[in-house]
């Protein structure tokens, strides 16, 4: 009997564990996938910050020099972050910029993120 079920392949079959981890790993690609994007939310957000101070630098340096410190702050900074100089502060002796930015969300269900940065220089006479 074992000599025709060996012949069949049907010993070998009533053991077999193939199919087997493609279940294990499509359990697992859901979390795989949120961690990816996680890690992907987290870059952008460290992007808007970088760029949120750049911004506020630029705008602080040109308005220190009497310039037009909020279009200087918004050319700084990457358009489809929607950026944003909402406090320009000239005073006597230092020059004060906030540039706040939009962060778009990757993961589905959770809101944009903004990030908000200020520069100080000191103002040219």
């Amino acid at each position: 009997m074992k000599l025709i079920l060996k012949r069949l392949g049907l010993r070998r079959r009533l053991r077999d564990d193939r199919g087997v981890s493609i279940l294990e790993f499509t359990g697992f690609l859901p979390i795989l996938l949120v961690v990816g994007m996680a890690a992907i939310q987290l870059g952008l957000i460290g992007y808007g910050i970088n760029q949120a101070g750049t911004g506020a630098r630029a705008a602080a340096r040109v308005a220190s020099q009497d310039g037009d410190g909020a279009a200087a702050g918004q050319a700084a900074v990457s358009g489809w972050l929607s950026p944003n100089v909402p406090t320009l502060d000239v005073g006597p002796d230092l020059t004060t910029a906030t540039v706040t930015v939009q962060v778009p969300s990757v993961i589905p269900l959770f809101n944009p993120v903004t990030v908000s940065r200020s520069a100080t220089m000191p103002t040219d006479d």
